[in-house]
């Protein structure tokens, strides 16, 4: 990883619980007020920054929500538990929606296709995710994301308007361009949040990127973009599909010789078990490099090796045998047959490229009579159910989940 990213962004629990720590005196009122701010790299002191932890779950979403209303009231914090829960919400649709998912994959791979035959577009693409357009704002976020690996949110929604209104670009190669380069590119929230931008998920409604607005929420850093878009058609496209139904926990049986499988869509294994680890040894399986056709940002590869080598040392700790991280399924399979396990447990994984590394072994194990048991978290499965419709419907039931859950009561500001 760049020096930089890394010291901010170390992909360990432990780094996570102190940004959390150091935020959260910040995730009131202050946080209401100020975190539609882009201050530039390095000043994105407004925003909690937890991203890249809570992408991986190296700190999970019901521990950052406690550890705020420890010390604010629900209602001072309540802008930043929606962002919490926006990243939730946008998970539970698609997994009840996940023909949306296949389908933008498709288009991914004819794109990179077309890509190879049409000289114009590879031309105007490549300027773009270079940094190359002339657009001083555009050109600056596109370095920032390469660079560091992350983006303001307000700087995610300008820079895909851009890219779909005045580029005229894509919507989906835009997408894969943040899903190659984020720290925190999580296939639900990143593919939605585009189709969003374009009018395809709430139908008809666009965002369309204004230069004041680019200058007040910069603090006037970009204070003089000229030649942008001054209107934003809606994309034509097919309308969501029905909702299918929330997953259902599976149950498994702890007398059974029980291998542990652990993915990069959730790095903290030990909370997702009362009691213990009740496992032979451990594998990992990365699917990193899964999600995209073309090259996966270093920094991104980095991160997820760095977080895994944190998990393979706080399971080492648990007294059990951890293996190396591996995007094989052969070799997981390996690992499987020589440690004598009949079933696998791991962490539900949402639809993404894990899910589908995870259906590929899947296939592979049941070859060998070995079972593959997702986990599903009591918090996606309290949140996931109420993804029905749109976020504001979705807002409404945060406080019964949270009850649901247990979360720490608020105090008094």
């Amino acid at each position: 990883m760049d020096a930089n990213a890394m010291t901010f962004w170390t992909p360990t629990r432990d780094a996570a619980l102190r940004r959390l720590e150091q935020f959260v005196p910040r995730a009131g009122r202050s946080y209401a007020k100020l975190r539609n701010y882009d201050r530039g790299p390095g000043r994105h002191d407004d925003v909690s920054t937890l991203s890249p932890w809570i992408r991986h779950r190296l700190i999970l979403e019901e521990e950052v929500i406690a550890a705020v209303l420890r010390r604010h009231s629900f209602s001072a914090a309540d802008k930043f538990i929606q962002e919490v829960f926006w990243r939730t919400y946008w998970k539970g649709w698609l997994e009840r929606r996940p023909s949306v998912w296949h389908d933008y994959r498709a288009q991914v791979r004819a794109l990179v296709d077309r890509l190879d035959r049409d000289a114009g577009l590879r031309h105007r693409w490549e300027e773009a995710t270079d940094g190359r357009t002339g657009i001083e704002c555009f050109d600056a976020w596109s370095r920032e994301l390469i660079e560091t690996g992350y983006l303001h949110n307000h700087a995610r929604m300008w820079f895909a308007s851009i890219w779909l209104f005045t580029l005229e670009l894509p919507w989906e190669l835009g997408a894969d361009f943040f899903l190659r380069h984020l720290l925190d590119g999580d296939p639900a929230s990143n593919t939605l949040s585009w189709r969003w931008v374009a009018g395809l998920q709430t139908r008809g409604k666009t965002y369309l990127a204004r230069p004041d607005n680019i200058a007040k929420y910069t603090d006037d850093r970009f204070r003089a973009v000229t030649g942008l878009a001054t209107n934003a058609v809606p994309l034509e496209g097919p309308p969501a599909p029905q909702a299918i139904s929330v997953p259902v926990a599976t149950a498994w049986d702890r007398t059974v010789p029980t291998g542990l499988l652990v993915t990069e869509d959730d790095l903290h294994p030990i909370s997702l078990f009362d009691g213990g680890l009740p496992f032979r040894s451990a594998a990992f399986m990365r699917s990193t490099d899964k999600r995209s056709p073309l090259d996966v940002g270093p920094l991104v590869r980095g991160f997820v090796e760095g977080a895994m080598a944190d998990t393979r040392d706080r399971l080492g700790s648990a007294n059990f045998i951890v293996g190396e991280p591996t995007d094989a399924v052969a070799s997981v399979v390996e690992w499987a047959r020589g440690e004598g396990v009949r079933q696998i447990v791991t962490a539900y994984t949402p639809v993404g490229p894990t899910a589908e590394a995870v259906g590929d072994l899947r296939t592979a194990l049941a070859e060998h009579s070995i079972a593959l048991i997702p986990v599903l978290r009591d918090f996606d499965l309290a949140a996931w159910q109420h993804a029905t419709r749109g976020f504001f419907q979705f807002r409404e039931k945060i406080p019964a989940v949270l009850a649901r859950l247990g979360t720490a009561t608020a105090v008094a500001d």
